[in-house]
């Protein structure tokens, strides 16, 4: 009787772990790789270049990766649940910038301004970025593509202030190889 007991208590304990959720699933934690390498240029050095914090909206502060389904809502931007990037897209996309322009220049942070001003009397211009979107976009279930979109604004200091030499917005779609958070960064970066 003890004997059959104890052996209906175990099937019970066992049968009862059986019924306990999965563990939940990791995190997995994105950037965009290393920078490509080039080959040494021969090329004089451009003149250097201010490129201060990537300018964001509220849904690009954050380190979710965000997706759209286009063919259902293109104005809901949604975040994958397991996948993150490792900073926010702001910074990322500045230092991926500030390695391709500085291959050719120098490219400085705002914190420079003020020992420039001082040595030479100017500060360099400026470039200013605004990341407009960032995201996986989903044009079919199975179709889909990293899109980049940001504005971009060349400033020039002046004895009167700054002056605008240039803006432009630049849109980057780059197809996804997998309708997955793996396929949107690779497309992204």
């Amino acid at each position: 009787m003890k004997r059959t007991l104890l052996l209906l208590l175990t099937a019970a304990a066992l049968a009862g772990c059986k019924s306990l959720p999965d563990k939940p699933a990791q995190q997995t934690m994105y950037d965009f790789g290393p920078a490509p390498a080039v080959a040494a240029s021969n090329a004089p050095a451009l003149p250097p270049l201010l490129l201060p914090d990537v300018q964001v909206g509220t849904a690009l502060e954050s380190t979710e990766l965000h997706y759209r389904l286009a063919y259902e809502d293109a104005n809901q931007l949604r975040p994958y649940a397991y996948a993150r990037w490792s900073s926010p897209p702001g910074e990322l996309v500045r230092q991926r910038l500030r390695d391709v322009l500085g291959r050719g220049r120098a490219v400085l942070d705002t914190s420079a301004t003020g020992s420039l001003t001082r040595r030479r009397g100017a500060t360099p211009p400026v470039l200013r970025l605004e990341l407009e979107e960032f995201s996986h976009v989903f044009t079919s279930p199975a179709q889909s593509s990293g899109v980049l979109r940001v504005r971009a604004t060349l400033l020039e200091s002046t004895a009167g202030g700054a002056r605008l030499v240039a803006q432009r917005s630049f849109e980057s779609r780059h197809p996804a190889a997998s309708a997955d958070a793996a396929g949107g960064v690779r497309a992204l970066a």
